[in-house]
């Protein structure tokens, strides 16, 4: 029975390969998949225009940097002025960067951090909402929970990344298209480690985003969150009392991903990811950069 279908079937021709060792054939193979051929050096974020508040020093200094190299014109919004003009003038020896003083609790500072962004670039491609604040260890337990701290970092942690995504939001829906990313915690995934203050905003920032996400996909703008581990910032090692080497050295301990010290830059590369338009169908997510602890944990 066999014999007899294979004596009925006509041959069929078989389609011309590309040849894979030319360059001809490398751009069939990216043409065919639907992707266009690779540069030598790809940056990610060329022409693009990022706000970054909370950007003068750790993960937000971290992620200037990254974006700048990778082609952006970035604005530093942030409270902290010296620190903040200084990377400015670090960023500027390779690429465009700037200051403007933004205390995210402020609408008008907000306001102006993306006014000065569009008046200065013309466009406001990406929002990085990264400022905020931890609170004190001595918060963990609630009947000891000073409802004054308590309103100091939701203003921070909440408020400002609302009114980020607002001005964002503001500048990018008469374009059609953006990036908002605002900054998350691991203790979205994870419970009992971190003070209930704390906790209760960070789950604030990724719903908002999530909401936002459907709000704004409407407009082609799309919305995510950022969820890092421990790493050692500045603003994380004085609230801890520790010294940086110390503090770094409790989290790997803790750490679920072995062999990996986790540094600002690894979170400054995830945030990249998200913000580029290699991501282009990406919103509503909560990234988690953690090494699979919330897991662990769970």
């Amino acid at each position: 029975m066999l014999v007899f279908l294979n004596h009925h079937i006509k041959p069929q021709t078989r389609k011309k390969e590309p040849n894979l060792s030319s360059k001809e054939g490398d751009d069939q193979i990216e043409e065919m998949k639907g992707f266009a051929p690779l540069a030598p050096i790809a940056k990610r974020l060329q022409g693009k225009v990022a706000v970054i508040t909370g950007g003068a020093t750790g993960l937000g200094a971290s992620a200037a940097r990254l974006f700048a190299r990778h082609g952006a014109k970035v604005v530093i919004a942030d409270i902290q002025p010296e620190p903040g003009r200084l990377l400015s003038e670090e960023i500027n020896s390779s690429a465009a960067a700037s200051y403007v003083h933004c205390d995210v609790t402020v609408d008008a500072d907000v306001r102006n951090a993306v006014d000065a962004a569009v008046s200065t670039h013309g466009r406001l491609d990406v929002m990085l909402s990264n400022a905020g604040v931890i609170a004190r260890p001595d918060t963990m337990a609630i009947a000891s929970t000073d409802p004054d701290d308590f309103r100091r970092v939701f203003d921070v942690n909440v408020y400002g990344a609302f009114l980020a995504a607002k001005h964002a939001a503001r500048v990018m829906i008469p374009e059609g298209k953006g990036s908002i990313l605002m900054s998350g915690s691991m203790v979205t995934a994870s419970y009992g480690a971190a003070p209930h203050l704390y906790v209760a905003t960070k789950h604030a920032v990724v719903g908002l985003a999530k909401n936002l996400c459907v709000e704004l996909g409407g407009y082609g703008i799309r919305v995510n969150s950022i969820s890092p581990y421990g790493v050692a910032t500045p603003m994380g090692v004085e609230s801890s009392g520790l010294d940086e080497e110390t503090y770094e050295g409790l989290f790997t301990a803790m750490a679920n991903l072995k062999g990996v010290v986790f540094k600002a830059e690894d979170v400054a590369e995830a945030a990249l990811t998200l913000v580029s338009d290699e991501s282009r169908y990406i919103s509503g997510v909560n990234l988690l950069v953690d090494g699979g602890h919330s897991l662990k944990s769970a």
